[in-house]
């Protein structure tokens, strides 16, 4: 079956009732029939039937061996980085996303170091591989520069030279829907599922899919360990939104690739510095991006010549349809201004390194008619 057939369909009907919507499991605590003895569930902390379900579907969508559904995608990261001991070393992308960066940064108190660099050079990042290295960190496309990394090439050479490194992708912004890491090499993949996954901006939780069971064994007993699981309620309502996911993720690329060229023929005339879209040709990464990745993606980044806080603010409060918010990928389009909301944690020498100006704005495209939404970006842009 194509992945859209599979969505819907690996869904299974409750075999108690028929449900064709599988039902939310709201228990915390199972009757056993002997000690010991059971169902397949004790404890909704270890085990949830909706819970599930979910994990079941993302490790299909992944293409892995297992999931883990956590209560925020910054759970799922934390879960990883208990992997991690004293003096060990993680290679991440330059513009990691802000609450990465915050979770990275609290882990230099247990002794786990981190360096920076742009992995969009596949060669530079191999050759800042060490004997320390554990674990390799990408986000691609990058939150919010879009830049891309070689998924394939830096999976494969880092293990040709240890191949016990563990390469993580941050899989967020692109979705299940557009590329599959795992395919490419990847040992975990990371969603704040939250954003595209569930697609309607009423939830929080997070999926790592891991592909092996040595893995899959180590990272369960964390999340049971330390109690970071996703809700039921909330497990059903990522269901929910998933099984529209290939219908809203087609639709905001497309969209959002119109508004980009839009943004590039009007550059001068909004005075638009820099356009952050892999779409377009022009764009260092674009070669990779064509080869990984299924579609764009529905996010645009753009800075503008003024490179101030005050201009980028007035822009990202005079929108009428892109709603200034926090996070990206619902139904509705949002703006907002990395430096001072999502990248706010972020030393601003490392921000300013990593691309990330003080003027640089980030779109998320919703559903909306993109003609509307076009409409909109003019009559912010021409008057600021």
């Amino acid at each position: 079956m194509k992945k859209e057939t599979k969505i819907i369909h690996n869904i299974l009907p409750d075999s108690l009732t028929g449900a064709i919507s599988f039902p939310i499991y709201q228990t915390s605590t199972y009757v056993q029939k002997y000690p010991g003895v059971h169902k397949g569930f004790d404890y909704t902390r270890t085990n949830n039937p909706t819970r599930n379900v979910l994990e079941r579907l993302m490790t299909d969508l992944e293409e892995g061996y297992a999931s883990l559904a956590f209560s925020s995608g910054l759970a799922s990261v934390d879960a990883v980085l208990k992997l991690l001991s004293n003096k060990d070393e993680v290679i991440a992308v330059d513009d990691i996303y802000g609450g990465t960066f915050r979770v990275l940064d609290l882990y230099k108190n247990f002794g786990v170091n981190t360096t920076f660099i742009d992995t969009t050079n596949e060669k530079n990042t191999i050759s800042h591989i060490s004997k320390t290295t554990k674990l390799i960190w990408l986000e691609t496309p990058t939150n919010p520069t879009l830049k891309i990394s070689d998924i394939e090439y830096i999976s494969k050479k880092s293990k040709e030279i240890n191949e016990d490194i563990i390469v993580v992708v941050d899989n967020t912004f692109a979705s299940p829907i557009i590329q599959n890491p795992i395919k490419l090499g990847a040992d975990i993949v990371i969603h704040s599922a939250t954003k595209y996954l569930s697609g309607h901006s009423d939830v929080l939780s997070g999926v790592l899919t891991v592909k092996n069971k040595d893995l899959y064994d180590k990272l369960k007993y964390i999340q049971n360990s330390t109690g970071g699981v996703l809700s039921p309620i909330d497990s059903w309502l990522t269901i929910r939104g998933i099984q529209t996911l290939h219908l809203r993720v087609k639709t905001q690329s497309e969209s959002a690739s119109k508004i980009a060229y839009f943004l590039h023929e009007k550059k001068e005339q909004f005075g638009i510095d820099k356009i952050y879209y892999p779409g377009f040709s022009h764009h260092k990464n674009h070669l990779i991006a064509s080869k990984q990745q299924k579609y764009f993606g529905g996010i645009i980044s753009f800075s503008m010549k003024e490179d101030t806080e005050e201009h980028a603010k007035k822009i990202v409060s005079s929108t009428k349809l892109f709603k200034l918010a926090e996070s990206l990928g619902g139904t509705k389009s949002l703006i907002c201004h990395p430096s001072t909301m999502t990248h706010k944690s972020t030393p601003e020498s490392r921000r300013i390194a990593s691309g990330i100006q003080n003027s640089l704005i980030r779109l998320s495209v919703g559903i909306e008619h993109v003609d509307d939404l076009i409409k909109d970006l003019h009559q912010s842009l021409l008057f600021q």
